[in-house]
């Protein structure tokens, strides 16, 4: 579900579900947590890259594992994902995501929880949570940190998706390159962070990690417990309805 490995000074490590789109699911959750930690806690690497097989970055939340779940056990779900994804601002090394293809829902948070984002330019990037009937379960605080909140909101209305050009536009995105070259250009901003002194990356990354993580977690919180809410709605029910969800 998640592959590691390592060019020089730069660990890379891919979601690798290409059948499921990448989704995020329990399993391949824990998995890219224990690969993230690993790459962290490794001497010999000094900047992460993280990617999605083809054909996608990723599709966002396991629909199909989640399919046969409760409301409740939902949010549990999704709270041990958004403990991943947290994580992520918490590494002492720096994390830059490639993404091609698609970032969508929580494949789209995940990638904005990167320290630096690298997208394609015919990227599609689409929350499409409140279209669902529902808020965006966790992560918000990762896209407010990035473009705002005035950006933020109409992003996660979700009423149309954008590409990889206008990510760069908005600030979802730090650097784009043409299609079916993120990797290489994620790798490249990557070296150039493993080139820099190691200490000096962490203590960077530590003296932003305020403001840019900020209160996440108890936002996390607050919007799982307004997603439990919103999906008691007509309209998210009709939605839950076609994955046998559970009330």
């Amino acid at each position: 579900m998640v592959r590691s490995e390592t060019r020089g000074s730069v660990a890379i490590v891919t979601l690798d579900r290409a059948a499921r789109r990448n989704a995020l699911g329990t399993e391949s959750m824990r998995a890219l947590s224990a690969a993230l930690r690993a790459a962290d806690a490794d001497e010999s690497v000094r900047a992460i890259v993280l990617t999605g097989a083809p054909p996608a970055f990723c599709a966002g939340s396991d629909l199909k594992e989640l399919g046969g779940l409760s409301i409740p056990a939902m949010c549990d779900h999704e709270a041990e994902t958004a403990t991943v994804a947290r994580s992520i601002g918490f590494l002492t090394k720096p994390v830059v995501a490639a993404v091609e293809g698609y970032a969508l829902g929580g494949g789209f948070i995940l990638a904005v929880s990167c320290d630096v984002v690298v997208s394609a330019e015919n990227a599609r990037w689409h929350l499409a949570e409140v279209t669902n009937g529902w808020l965006p379960v966790w992560g918000l605080q990762a896209l407010l940190a990035r473009v705002g909140p005035v950006r933020a909101r109409l992003l996660t209305w979700g009423v149309e998706s954008i590409d990889g050009r206008e990510a760069l536009r908005l600030g979802v995105a730090d650097y784009t390159a043409e299609a079916g070259g993120a990797l290489d250009r994620a790798l490249a901003v990557a070296q150039g962070l493993a080139k820099l002194p190691p200490e000096a990356v962490t203590s960077t990354k530590r003296f932003f990690e305020p403001f840019v993580m900020a209160d996440a977690e108890r936002l996390d919180n607050v919007a799982s417990r307004m997603f439990a809410r919103d999906c008691e709605s007509a309209s998210a029910q009709a939605t839950l309805a076609r994955f046998t969800v559970r009330s």
